[in-house]
């Protein structure tokens, strides 16, 4: 039955690690993707191997198997700013980001590739004026999606201040808000992270109930709670008309592939990326149906990991996946760490 009613024991929930689920799960998918990147579904089908299976070398920047790209790495840069700042510090993100891309760190070997356009403009426009207010594209077509794919340790570190300091959610979004301005600062793109951080808290909460209902109910739950909390504002209401397909899952569930679009355009990457949680039963299938779908395939596999990674768990993950990860040893030691310090 398609994301059926599963039971965990106590022994289990308190031993989850959210740290360790989300990021690896995003970490992990954004490898899968990578060999197949810009390639069409009609490509990868046709393919004289098939369909991707499991981790593969290659692609368009010949990397080998295992090798995470831009997405992974900023969300690093992310985690690591979290864990010696103990705060979201938007500058000092950006900062990182900088780094990153002109000296190759939180890379897998040392060298920065596969840079968005929007991400490389904003990152080129602080080191002229370092200002974070303006350094992010404000433009309606600047709605890539190169902030919704490393959101997801911002989203973790509200859920934690949340849960232990009582953090107004007002404080959280005004957070995810400002650290996806630093490179897309159009408020359809917030938005979008936004209403990510509502999935994240509904799963992670509905996880570590003793019966942890289907994922598509807890992520039905984040939808209601994000279009209700945006709903606040009437200025919202005309980007929220965007993510319209979003909010009736049940019926979301039911569209056919060929209407899923796996562009870079934030929209549709967190479609595709939903679409393929709701429509699927293990980790597994999810990150392989998410890169088979083509074009954007790191990307949309990232999205869609790292919500998968939290309602599944680490242990979910094939440890044949796990096993060819660069640096993985470095990312878990920083995952452990902040599961202490948060």
């Amino acid at each position: 039955m398609k994301n059926g009613i599963k039971m965990q024991s106590e022994a289990k929930m308190m031993k989850t690690n959210i740290w360790l689920n989300g990021m690896m799960g995003l970490i992990v998918g954004d490898a899968l993707g990578v060999p197949v990147q810009f390639m069409d579904r009609t490509e990868i089908r046709n393919r004289a191997q098939g369909p991707v299976t499991g981790m593969e070398a290659g692609g368009v920047y010949q990397m080998p198997e295992g090798t995470w790209s831009d997405d992974s790495s900023m969300a690093l840069a992310t985690l690591e700013s979290l864990l010696e700042k103990k705060e979201a510090d938007p500058l000092d993100i950006m900062q990182r980001f900088v780094k990153w891309d002109q000296e190759g760190e939180y890379t897998p070997f040392g060298r920065a590739f596969d840079q968005g356009i929007t991400c490389s403009n904003a990152i080129y426009q602080f080191i002229k004026n370092p200002d974070i207010r303006t350094c992010g594209a404000i433009g309606e077509h600047a709605n890539g999606n190169g902030a919704l794919m490393r959101i997801l340790p911002v989203c973790l570190y509200y859920y934690d201040k949340q849960k232990l300091v009582c953090t107004s959610e007002d404080e959280a979004i005004e957070g995810i808000h400002s650290i996806s301005g630093l490179t897309h600062n159009h408020l359809r793109s917030k938005m979008c992270c936004g209403i990510y951080y509502f999935c994240v808290k509904s799963i992670i909460e509905g996880t570590r109930k003793t019966t942890v209902l289907p994922l598509e109910v807890l992520l039905q739950e984040g939808m209601d709670h994000g279009r209700k909390y945006y709903r606040q504002d009437i200025r919202n209401l005309t980007e929220m008309a965007h993510l319209e397909r979003l909010y009736h899952l049940s019926e979301f569930s039911g569209t056919s592939e060929d209407k899923i679009k796996t562009t870079g355009y934030v929209i549709d990457s967190f479609e595709a990326a939903i679409w393929c949680l709701i429509t699927t039963d293990s980790y597994k299938e999810c990150m392989l149906k998410a890169v088979n779908l083509g074009d954007d395939t790191d990307t949309v596999a990232a999205i869609a990991g790292g919500l998968a990674g939290l309602y599944y768990g680490y242990e979910a993950i094939p440890q044949e996946w796990l096993a060819v990860i660069k640096r993985k040893e470095w990312i878990e030691d920083l995952c452990r760490q902040a599961e202490i310090e948060f």
